[in-house]
Order: C-alpha cells, then sequence, then structure tokens
C-alpha cells in the first residue's frame, strides 16, 4: 500500500460500535510480532518508548520521538500512528510542528494531549488546549498523505476528572477538527458510553482499572471505536524480564526451559 492507502485504511477502522483493538508496540521487533499475529493497526507508547531508553515517561525529545516512530512505521506494512505526548511543547506553534514532522515519518496518525507537564497544574487551560489542536489539525490537514489526529483530555489520569467538563473538552476538540477523540484513565463503562453519545467523532477507549474486566463486546455496546493498550505490554514484558533475571540470581534456570519454542513462533514474523 501507498502511504495514503495507509491512512485511509486506517480512517476507515474507526467505526462506532465496531471497536478495533490497536496494541503499542515498543520496538521494532515487538511490532513486527503483534503484525504477524493479525492486528490491523499499531500505536506507538510514549512510556513503553521511553522504558527502552531507560527513563520515565515524558524523558524523551520531540527528535527521539520521531525517529522512534519512523522506526515502527517502517519496521510493518499496517498504518501506524503515534503518542506524540503533549506536541512536546505549549504552544500551538508547537502542536502544529509535531504533527508536521510526524507526518513525514510514514505514521498514519498521530495524539496531542493536554497535559501542560507541570504534575501541580497538569491539565492547559481549555482555550489553550482547543487553539493547540486547531494549530494540529491544520497542519495534519496539509499532510500530503493524510494524517488521522487525536485529541487526548488527561485530566482522568491526573486525578482532574470530571465527566461534563471532559466530555465539554473532547467536543471543543471534535469542533476544533480532531479526527478521534480519547480520554484516558476512564474506569467506568458507563463515562466510556456518555462520551461516546455526546461526542460526533470516534472515540478511543484505554484499558486502564476496571475497564480490563470488560469485554470486546461491551465495547462495542457503549459505541467505542478504537481499544487501546498504552504501556501495557512493555511494561509487562519488562516486568517479565525482572522477575526472571531475579530467579537466575539465584541459580533457577528452568524457567528458560521452554524459551527455544517460544523463540520459533516469534522468529516466524520477523524479517531476514
Amino acid at each position: 500500500m501507498t502511504q495514503a492507502e495507509k491512512t485511509a485504511r486506517f480512517r476507515a477502522l474507526h467505526q462506532p460500535g465496531k471497536p478495533f483493538v490497536i496494541p503499542n508496540p515498543w520496538d521494532a521487533g515487538s511490532a513486527r510480532i503483534l503484525e504477524g499475529l493479525g492486528f490491523q493497526a499499531l500505536a506507538t507508547t510514549s512510556s513503553g518508548f521511553a522504558l527502552t531508553m531507560g527513563r520515565r515517561d515524558y524523558g524523551v525529545m520531540r527528535e527521539e520521538a520521531l525517529a522512534h516512530a519512523r522506526m515502527i512505521a517502517g519496521a510493518v506494512d499496517i498504518p501506524v500512528t503515534a503518542d506524540l505526548e503533549n506536541g512536546f511543547g505549549r504552544t500551538p506553534e508547537d502542536a502544529a510542528e509535531t504533527i508536521r514532522l510526524a507526518a513525514e515519518t510514514g505514521l498514519c496518525g498521530g495524539s496531542i494531549e493536554d497535559f501542560s507537564g507541570d504534575r501541580d497544574d497538569p491539565i492547559l487551560d481549555q482555550t489553550l488546549a482547543v487553539e493547540r489542536i486547531a494549530a494540529a489539525a491544520e497542519a495534519a490537514g496539509k499532510a500530503g498523505a493524510g494524517f488521522v489526529l487525536t485529541a487526548r483530555a488527561e485530566a482522568f489520569l491526573h486525578g482532574k476528572g470530571d465527566l461534563d467538563a471532559v466530555i465539554a473538552r473532547l467536543r471543543a476538540f471534535a469542533e476544533a477538527g480532531a479526527d478521534v477523540v480519547y480520554a484516558p484513565g476512564l474506569t467506568d463503562m458507563a463515562y466510556v458510553r456518555a462520551i461516546c453519545d455526546a461526542v460526533e467523532k470516534p472515540v478511543n477507549v484505554l484499558i486502564f482499572g476496571a475497564l480490563a474486566k470488560c469485554d470486546l463486546a461491551e465495547f462495542a455496546d457503549a459505541g467505542a471505536a478504537r481499544i487501546s493498550l498504552g504501556g501495557a505490554l512493555a511494561w509487562g514484558a519488562y516486568t517479565t524480564l525482572a522477575g526472571a533475571a531475579a530467579k537466575l540470581q539465584n541459580g533457577a534456570f528452568e524457567n528458560l526451559s521452554g524459551n527455544r519454542e517460544g523463540a520459533k513462533t516469534v522468529g516466524a514474523f520477523l524479517r531476514p
């Protein structure tokens, strides 16, 4: 597929009430494995990528994130969207420039969030947040192959969640030109349904907290269009590494016995 065809395919996947799962690889190898397992699209994870660099979330530079996105997009033949954090700057111009550069990496889409970068005052003023999405949407509209812009309202992740306020912000983001809206940190399916009912754009839902106990049919019934996992797969992989390595320190090697067969399965998805 051409880049334009990939982007059109990615856009077409977003159907409210028919959600697709978009897992989050953290490197080229995990991207190839997820593609080989049959997923239709992938999304990068800021926390997962930072973990590969030995850093905490928000610990990478824009140039590093874009290089990472280029690597993931180049490793697979399916659409890839990117977690572009808060656009790596506070101004609308910063958000627009991040989207402009992202569209040159082979990505089919990306997200801009309203996190301020200040843990004591984490959520940007709504006027500024909407101006940033409008600028990002304008930049996305100029991408030659197209670009699917996701606008994120981060309040629930930072303990500032008020459903009515988040819905108002997501609606403003949609009116400003976002293609997809996203409020990570929801733990109640009733909130998912309320957002899907209130916003006339596809809604992405993060599997978080109690939502992990719900199945795809429940998300479909609520009206979700896309289901993402954030850094869960990356952190799970690294947690497994830490657990296995801790046992090795005590001379226990039995947990490595199944790795050869597992390596054959994984190896089937890798390029020469």
